[in-house]
């Protein structure tokens, strides 16, 4: 294939101010990526766009398989709800819905969607 780049799964991005570290999610423009490994600010880091990822989530929601999950930026978690926040994917696994129940697995789509856009 002549116009092959990279594998869709992981982009190169740049960091934005701060820089990114392993594990955390960004949003790069309407990418919501996790970074996959920790990368100084204005440089170039590698980002998993499209794939399964262990994620913060609010830790009093629980989650059913297939669950549609929502980025919140401001709060930088995972969330159900849809309300002023950018759909990112949907949920891998169920997750309870206790307070030490933070983390879920989350199937990134490649796109964080404005609700209007969905």
């Amino acid at each position: 294939m002549d116009n092959f780049s990279q594998p869709a799964e992981v982009v190169t991005f740049t960091a934005p101010e701060d820089g990114v570290l392993s594990g955390q999610p960004y949003q790069i423009g309407q990418a919501l990526v996790v970074a996959v490994a920790d990368g100084a600010e204005l440089l170039p880091f590698e980002g998993l766009v499209r794939g399964t990822a262990r994620v913060t989530k609010a830790g009093s929601q629980a989650w059913t398989e297939g669950a549609l999950v929502y980025w919140d930026d401001n709060a930088r978690e995972f969330t159900t709800v849809e309300e002023g926040n950018r759909l990112a994917g949907w949920a891998v696994e169920a997750v309870g819905s206790g307070a030490e129940e933070t983390t879920g697995v989350v199937y990134l789509d490649g796109v964080a969607r404005d609700n209007e856009a969905t």
